[in-house]
């Protein structure tokens, strides 16, 4: 450790101050104050590159402790149904959009049958001339749902890894327009779509071209505290993807009004993010198979479903609309 005295080096007492140009200012100092000020800057790099390897590292280890999902390698003529993984195209060459789809917390299956919601999305989106990749984060590693916490391995980081992985898979086809790829995520998938268009959490798949826009619906915008590993936000102050984020304001089970402020200071950081709140909507508006549903959530707050048509096509409108404005006209 290096010791300095204030008399040692012929500063005035002044000279302690940080200037605004320290490359510039620095060079006016004595010898010995250039070199010490070099060693503590390579040790300010050196500290931050630990710290910001020790954290990539942690992402990268939370988000593989289960295996891999293997994507559909060809595209499905059969109509989805919101049971399975599934990859749909519109008809011709392309090169499409494309867009991957992330369930809620509870999968492709739900209360013992077929996500229908989701298939229905898969359904619209195709219409609109999207080429999709319906993913199950859930299914293939026999887990029922991740409503109250993880399992087996499936977590957010690893959701994150699933999307990312599947944004490559999207773009190795010839029919994809490798510069426009989207995740739509609900509930828990808008949760992950919330991380993955954050530059931080791409660590989870080192490599990935990740995706050109994100939407997040009826997210919750919790403060997560895992098992093993430090706390984390998931709205990120360093969302560098466009990102729309549609909520109900009804919403008991991911209320509106928590996500609303850590939207707003993401969006003053510079964030390309953006919101709306649909009015009567409650969570899960468009699941129509779940229209009356009713629970009790990890809060002890009581949560109904409504399926609301207006919302659920207004929110497609939405969609569509903001994915056009941000990629352009090309489609």
């Amino acid at each position: 450790m290096i010791s300095v005295r204030a008399g040692e080096m012929g500063m005035r007492r002044r000279e302690f101050l940080i200037p605004a140009r320290m490359d510039y200012f620095i060079q006016s100092y004595p010898k010995r104050v250039r070199t010490l000020a070099k060693w503590l800057g390579v040790i300010a790099a050196v500290v931050w590159l630990n710290q910001h390897y020790a954290s990539a590292q942690g992402l990268f280890a939370a988000a593989t402790g289960a295996k891999d999902l293997t994507f559909p390698d060809s595209p499905s003529a059969s109509p989805p149904d919101g049971s399975r993984m599934i990859l749909l195209k519109p008809k011709g060459a392309g090169p499409f959009p494309a867009m991957v789809l992330h369930h809620q917390c509870a999968g492709l299956r739900t209360k013992g049958g077929p996500n229908r919601s989701m298939g229905a999305w898969a359904q619209a989106a195709v219409q609109q001339g999207f080429v999709v990749l319906l993913i199950d984060s859930l299914g293939p590693r026999d887990v029922d749902m991740v409503c109250l916490e993880a399992k087996k391995g499936v977590n957010f980081p690893r959701g994150v890894r699933d999307a990312l992985q599947a944004a490559d898979h999207l773009r190795a086809f010839p029919f994809v327009d490798k510069q426009r790829v989207a995740h739509v995520g609900f509930s828990w998938g808008a949760m992950v779509a919330l991380l993955g268009s954050s530059s931080n959490w791409r660590a989870a798949a080192p490599g990935s071209e990740a995706f050109t826009a994100a939407v997040a619906i009826y997210p919750g915008c919790f403060s997560i505290q895992p098992k093993a590993g430090p706390p984390y936000e998931i709205v990120q102050t360093k969302i560098d993807r466009p990102t729309l984020v549609l909520m109900g304001d009804k919403d008991t089970e991911t209320p509106p009004e928590e996500c609303i402020p850590k939207l707003q200071a993401a969006k003053n950081a510079g964030a390309p993010v953006e919101w709306y709140t649909f009015p009567n909507a409650t969570h899960c508006w468009d699941c129509q198979h779940l229209n009356g549903f009713s629970k009790t959530d990890f809060r002890g707050t009581k949560v109904i479903y409504r399926y609301d048509p207006s919302a659920t096509h207004e929110a497609r409108r939405r969609i569509f609309a903001f994915l056009e404005k941000t990629w352009g006209t090309g489609r």
